[in-house]
C-alpha cells in the first residue's frame, strides 16, 4: 500500500461507518422509502465515474418506449439550473444536463430533472400524456426512492469488487450495496471475453440466487451524425479534431487510432461546461477541420458550432452471448410489470 493511500485509509473507515449506518437505517425502516406507483426501473453504480449508466439508460429507453410511455427522471448533473425542469423544445444541455438532453433529443420521450427524486416524482403529474414507466438515472445511493427493479453497472476493467471506499478508493458505498440490485451488468467488456473470464468474474461478484448477471460491450456506430445529416466514418479521410468531455475517452481514442484516422484530441473533464475562451480556442485551431465529439458532448457544443462542422459518433450497448439481449428484455419487463 502506497504511503498516500495509507493516510487516506482512516477516512475511508469513517466514510464506511457513515454510509453503512445510513443504509441500515433505510433497511430497518427508520428512514422513509417510497416506491413509485408507476412501473419503475433504476440504474446506478457503486463507483464514482463512468460505469456505463448513461449507455444503459439509452438502451432501456430504446427498448421500453415501444410498449410504454417512458419518462426519464435524472438529477441533471452539472446543469446550470436548479430544481425541477421538464424537457421541452426550448430545452438545452445547459438547462437539463448533457445526458438528460441526449435522452430527450434522441428518443423523443418525456424527461424530467430534479436533484430531489421525491420532488421529481411529484412533478410527474405535469407531464402530458401521463407516463406509465419511469427510468431513474443514477439512483443507487438515493435510498428515499425504491424502484421496482434496480440495475447495477460495473465495468470490466474497474469492477467494484476490486475497489475501496472513498477517499481511499472510488466507491460511494460498501460493496454490500450491490445486494440491493436485481440485475448486475458488467459493462465495457472486451468483445472476445471468454466464458472462463465470465465465470471468474461471476465468482468474484457472487450474485445471490435472486440476482441476474449479464455481460455487455460497447459498439461504435459506423456513421457520424448531427441534427441534419450523416457521414460515414470511413469516408472521413481528412484530419479532424476530436473533442471529449467524458470520464474515460481512451477507448474512443484507441478505436479511432486503430482505424488509422488522423485527428487532434482535445480532452476535457467529464460533463465539462465549455467557457467562451475555450470555444474561441477551438475555433482558432479548427482551420477548416471537421469537429467530431461524443453524443453526450454534442449537446453542450451544439450552441457554438454549425451543423456543417460538428458531428458526433454514437455508441450503444450490446449484450454478450446468443439470446442474452432477449433474456434481459424478458427479465426487465417481468420485474417492472407489477400490479
Amino acid at each position: 500500500m502506497k504511503s498516500g493511500l495509507v493516510l487516506l485509509f482512516p477516512f475511508a473507515i469513517i466514510y464506511d461507518g457513515i454510509t453503512s449506518l445510513r443504509n441500515r437505517l433505510y433497511d430497518w425502516g427508520f428512514f422513509k422509502t417510497e416506491t413509485p406507483k408507476l412501473r419503475s426501473i433504476g440504474v446506478g453504480n457503486l463507483r464514482v465515474g463512468g460505469t456505463g449508466k448513461s449507455v444503459l439508460v439509452d438502451y432501456l429507453c430504446d427498448l421500453l418506449k415501444k410498449e410504454y410511455r417512458v419518462v426519464v427522471l435524472s438529477r441533471g448533473y452539472k446543469r446550470t439550473t436548479k430544481g425541477v425542469q421538464i424537457a421541452s423544445e426550448n430545452s438545452t444541455a445547459q438547462i437539463l444536463g448533457d445526458e438528460p438532453f441526449q435522452f430527450f433529443s434522441k428518443h423523443e420521450i418525456a424527461v424530467l430533472v430534479s436533484e430531489n427524486r421525491s420532488e421529481g416524482l411529484q412533478a410527474l403529474k405535469k407531464i402530458k400524456p401521463y407516463p406509465d414507466l419511469i427510468v431513474f438515472d443514477d439512483l443507487m445511493q438515493h435510498r428515499r426512492v425504491k424502484p421496482h427493479c434496480m440495475v447495477l453497472t460495473t465495468t470490466y476493467d474497474q469492477p467494484y469488487y476490486d475497489d475501496h471506499l472513498l477517499p481511499w478508493g472510488r466507491l460511494r458505498e460498501s460493496k454490500k450495496g450491490a445486494g440491493r440490485a436485481q440485475i448486475i451488468i458488467v459493462t465495457k467488456c472486451p468483445p472476445k471475453i471468454t466464458l472462463e473470464e465470465q465465470k471468474q468474474i461471476k465468482e468474484k461478484i457472487n450474485p445471490s440466487p435472486a440476482q441476474a448477471l449479464f455481460f455487455s460491450k460497447i459498439v461504435y456506430d459506423e456513421q457520424l451524425y448531427n441534427r441534419s445529416s450523416t457521414k460515414r466514418l470511413e469516408a472521413v479521410t481528412q484530419p479532424f479534431i476530436l473533442i471529449t468531455g467524458i470520464d474515460n475517452p481512451l477507448p474512443l481514442v484507441h478505436y479511432l487510432e486503430d482505424k488509422k484516422m488522423d485527428f487532434t484530441h482535445l480532452e476535457y473533464s467529464n460533463h465539462h461546461q465549455f467557457t467562451e475562451d475555450e470555444i474561441v480556442y477551438i475555433k482558432n485551431i479548427k482551420q477548416g477541420r471537421l469537429l467530431v465529439t461524443t453524443e453526450k458532448d454534442f449537446g453542450r457544443l451544439l450552441p457554438y458550432f454549425s451543423t456543417e462542422e460538428l458531428f458526433y459518433l454514437p455508441i450503444k450497448m450490446e449484450f454478450i452471448g446468443e439470446g442474452v439481449s432477449e433474456q434481459f428484455s424478458v427479465l426487465v419487463k417481468k420485474e417492472i410489470n407489477v400490479s
